[in-house]
């Protein structure tokens, strides 16, 4: 089994930044993807970020140029950086993993993150 601990969520002000962090632990041979997923009330929960195991990222269109995913494989950490943050991103953010041999998705528990206008 993998366990996903994050932490860093909380109450900014617009304009702030936060700085989300996961790191997965247990029996892991290798992670490929690690993400951020959002979900705000009433909403479907969507893709805010993604990087593979090489590096390359991907961003959902409202937080490109102000968020900012990377990963530590020696640590299996995944952070998120947060900047100019809006009320829009008020939401509780996921942690998302995908390991390899096998391969299995595994989410975390979720952060809260509130945008004060």
């Amino acid at each position: 089994q993998v366990q996903l601990v994050e932490s860093g969520g909380g109450l900014v002000q617009a304009g702030g930044s936060l700085r989300l962090s996961c790191a997965a632990s247990g029996r892991i041979f290798r992670i490929s993807v690690m993400g951020w997923y959002r979900q705000a009330p009433g909403n479907q929960r969507e893709l805010v970020a993604r990087i593979s195991i090489g590096g390359s990222t991907n961003y959902a269109d409202s937080v490109k140029g102000r968020f900012t995913i990377s990963r530590d494989n020696a640590k299996n950490t995944v952070y998120l950086e947060m900047n100019s943050l809006k009320p829009e991103d008020t939401a509780v953010y996921f942690c998302y993993v995908q390991t390899l041999l096998p391969t299995r998705d595994y989410w975390g528990q979720g952060t809260q993150v509130t945008v004060s206008s």
